[in-house]
């Protein structure tokens, strides 16, 4: 399909400036085209004037699988429902505009088949697969008693993640979900708000278990990216070899330091918290849950500080869940409180390619790149926190070169 647009605004991610009117000729999936009053012949155009073309938004922290706030329900879902909601939840992604994410815990086979089947649509997703964690750390999310293992080497596994303690057991596990396909490992190294029973100042996994992780991502060519909140499990984390820090909402400012000398990239999720304090009683979150949110919801913004005096490379994620998912865009929002419109649209549009692997396919409006595209009506470099409401500023949503809203 070749389709035209005409007369938009172009966001040029490079330079972080707008450039245009121009017209943008999309032909088989690729931007085939960029100029002044093209002249060529297609199947469908779409106006621009006013507006502002920019690449497809670009989210690299979501859990498809993690489809409701109501943990309990979660809990008792069969595949069938989980396939629905998921279903759900990455045609309402698509539509607001994020084509591209990363998952960073569960298991999404048969949605990664749909998606590619054209059954229902999606984002095109870099994913983790099943995350790894500790007996009683953040990945371990099944309540109530469990039965001693007879032995150390002894797993447990969820539609989320792997349970698995020692170097050996968290070796296994990996090369499992590499061998799943896992685009990259996910492990926690410290408490999370979600989970039942850990504390969120807790430091989960040893030395010796992290780089267990680390050397078979490395051997895959790949990395491993830390769950992790408090200096004490990040400083851990990039001690022995882990690249990428979601979240980060306690760290000091000497950690941000050794991020940036390390050349670790944190991705901050400031979204989930806000969302989750605003609906998280109302949708059945438990209450030593909301208790934990509260801890780091105030403490987000200062980490980002944190890292962006320290030269920290600063990737752009949500992590929200379920219901919230719609706040998506609102991320920028929260973050216009720290950061310039330019060093959001840095973290989006080349920081998040880069840590997907994707840098020479997404993340900027240019000849040769993906045909996904977001059609707004705000200029991001002037207004970022109004393109956090995405029914009023997405005007259109092209993905692989199609029109899909």
């Amino acid at each position: 399909m070749r389709l035209l647009l005409k007369n938009g605004y172009v966001l040029d991610t490079r330079k972080m400036k707008i450039s245009g009117p121009l017209d943008i000729l999309l032909s088989d999936g690729i931007i085939a085209k960029i100029g002044k009053d093209l002249e060529v012949e297609a199947e469908e155009t779409i106006d621009a004037s006013g507006k502002f073309v920019l690449p497809g938004f670009i989210d690299a922290h979501v859990h498809m699988r993690l489809t409701t706030l109501n943990f309990a329900r979660i809990a008792q879902m069969t595949e069938v429902e989980f396939g629905i909601a998921m279903a759900q939840i990455a045609e309402a992604t698509v539509k607001r505009g994020f084509t591209t994410v990363r998952d960073t815990g569960g298991e999404l086979g048969g949605l990664l088949r749909a998606i590619a089947a054209g059954v229902i649509l999606g984002p095109r997703i870099v994913h983790a697969n099943l995350m790894i964690s500790q007996t009683g750390g953040h990945g371990d999310v099944e309540g109530g008693p469990r039965p001693v293992p007879d032995c150390a080497c002894q797993m447990r596994h969820s539609a989320f993640g792997i349970v698995a303690d020692g170097p050996d057991a968290v070796q296994k596990a990996a090369r499992h979900v590499l061998r799943d396909g896992a685009d990259f490992l996910k492990i926690h190294v410290s408490g999370g708000v979600a989970s039942p029973s850990d504390p969120l100042e807790c430091t989960q996994y040893t030395a010796e278990e992290i780089r267990a992780a680390v050397r078979e991502a490395e051997n895959r060519n790949t990395y491993v990216t830390a769950h992790a909140y408090t200096s004490e499990a990040i400083q851990l984390a990039i001690e022995n070899g882990v690249k990428c820090i979601e979240h980060g909402n306690l760290m000091d400012q000497k950690t941000a330091e050794m991020m940036a000398k390390k050349d670790v990239t944190l991705v901050p999720t400031l979204i989930t918290y806000k969302a989750m304090d605003e609906f998280g009683e109302k949708l059945g979150v438990p209450a030593s849950n909301m208790k934990k949110n509260l801890k780091v919801l105030d403490d987000g913004l200062r980490a980002l500080a944190h890292a962006k005096a320290a030269g920290v490379t600063i990737g752009w994620g949500t992590d929200l869940i379920g219901e919230t998912q719609p706040l998506q865009a609102r991320e920028s929002e929260l973050r216009s409180q720290v950061q310039t419109p330019e060093e959001i649209l840095t973290s989006m549009y080349k920081v998040n390619p880069a840590l997907l692997g994707l840098g020479d396919t997404i993340g900027a409006v240019e000849e040769g790149m993906a045909a996904d595209l977001v059609i707004s009506t705000v200029n991001p470099l002037i207004d970022i926190a109004a393109m956090g409401d995405t029914e009023k500023t997405v005007a259109h949503v092209i993905q692989n070169g199609k029109p899909i809203s």
